[in-house]
């Protein structure tokens, strides 16, 4: 009988569980017959042992058929038949082409002959035998059924492990950001929220003597794929500010666009090598990147310098009636289709007393929802910040989310969400 209470104690990895279950672990010992055996007998082994759903048909140690339970006491049941079976070779309501697989079959492999064999194999069983193929026990559908279950349960645990686990690396590696955000601003908020535990959105703070660098990535993806990103994006970003580029948003970008291109093989279609080593597949094309806002922002002087790749800013100054918006340029960073050369603007903004500064992804704009099921869209995301401006920045922040989950309803959540702001 299988233990399933064992399996369930067990805690090492996915590939260690899988290579203990394999047929033999799902073997039964079972009452066997021959052909000598006559239909009588095994209707009377049937009855003395009630567990058993199928008999193995042997023949000098080997399976040659499998006598399933229900279809013998019906074919036995019907007119006539004990009289012309009832003392004949019991292999005359056999399956003669039973499921027959080797003992150390992986549980992976069993499934798929069990589906391939359809319904009956999941009723009937299986016969397993050694290396040589001499019976050793018989396996059930429903044991099957039960480990298949386990282990899909265990892998689905593992991954969570590992998501949630990935998710703390992500949040260390913007913890520096967050400390060095509340040294540079006294009023200012981030809100990070990734679709699915880990996501490809990025915030960047990094504070200097002479004001501070902030960035707000949205990387290609998300989830896994989308907080792998997050990470070369991440390691780039402080490669580069320590060249001491800051003061150049732009010219930042072009060296993360010639990184990210090099490092991803998104050069040319010419230098994209194939994952195979085979023919080229488009499919296989890496084309992976970021949209982003670079800006430097100089208290001192009162300046701002930005650099957006498809990433607009959001201006509020103090006396202003409507939210400026400032668009970047259209070409993303790292792209197949954004040039190894690709030069991105610089744009200087002047900074009052008063003025409030919002990045946002795409997460928010983009986000299906409302009676009429359409994206929530810059126009309304202007409204809103018009509607918080005279809060405190750590307060507009869970008003503007509120609206936006509201918006949201029972939509499914298209991307990650993260947006920041700051008053000067």
């Amino acid at each position: 009988m299988l233990n399933m209470h064992a399996v369930k104690e067990s805690r090492a990895g996915l590939t260690e569980i899988e290579s203990e279950y394999i047929a033999r672990s799902l073997m039964r010992q079972s009452p066997t017959v021959t052909p000598q055996n006559t239909s009588f007998e095994v209707l009377d082994l049937l009855a003395t042992h009630h567990e058993v759903i199928g008999l193995p048909v042997l023949e000098n140690g080997r399976a040659i058929g499998l006598i399933n339970r229900n279809i013998f006491n019906d074919e036995m049941a019907k007119p006539f038949r004990r009289d012309l079976y009832g003392r004949k070779s019991c292999i005359a309501f056999m399956d003669k082409q039973p499921l027959v697989v080797n003992e150390q079959m992986s549980i992976q492999e069993l499934s798929f002959k069990v589906i391939a064999g359809g319904g009956k194999t999941l009723n009937d069983g299986f016969i397993i035998t050694d290396n040589d193929g001499m019976y050793l026990g018989i396996g059930t559908g429903e044991d099957l059924v039960k480990v298949v279950s386990y282990l899909q349960a265990e892998k689905n645990r593992l991954v969570m492990e590992s998501i949630n686990y990935a998710s703390v690396i992500q949040k260390s590696f913007m913890r520096s950001s967050r400390e060095d955000m509340a040294e540079a601003l006294e009023d200012y908020f981030i809100h990070w929220e990734p679709r699915d535990k880990v996501g490809g959105d990025y915030y960047f703070c990094k504070k200097f003597h002479d004001g501070f660098f902030i960035a707000l990535i949205d990387c290609t993806g998300h989830g896994v794929p989308g907080a792998f990103m997050t990470l070369i994006m991440a390691a780039f970003l402080d490669h580069i500010l320590l060249e001491d580029n800051r003061h150049d948003p732009a010219g930042a970008l072009a060296l993360m666009n010639q990184k990210v291109k090099t490092a991803l093989g998104q050069i040319s279609e010419q230098n994209i090598v194939p994952i195979d080593g085979g023919k080229h597949d488009h499919h296989d094309k890496s084309d992976d990147g970021m949209d982003t806002a670079f800006c430097w922002v100089s208290q001192a002087e009162n300046k701002m310098v930005y650099a957006g790749a498809k990433t607009p800013l959001f201006l509020l100054g103090l006396g202003d009636t409507e939210i400026t918006i400032i668009e970047g340029d259209k070409k993303g960073v790292g792209y197949v289709d954004t040039p190894m050369d690709y030069t991105w603007r610089n744009q200087e903004i002047r900074l009052d007393k008063g003025m409030s500064v919002y990045l946002t992804t795409d997460g928010i704009i983009d986000q299906i929802g409302g009676s009429k099921e359409i994206a929530f869209g810059k126009k309304r995301f202007c409204r809103l910040l018009l509607e918080q401006r005279a809060k405190p920045m750590a307060a507009q922040a869970p008003a503007i989310m509120k609206a936006f989950y509201e918006y949201q309803g029972s939509q499914r959540r298209r991307d990650d969400v993260s947006f920041l702001g700051f008053r000067i």
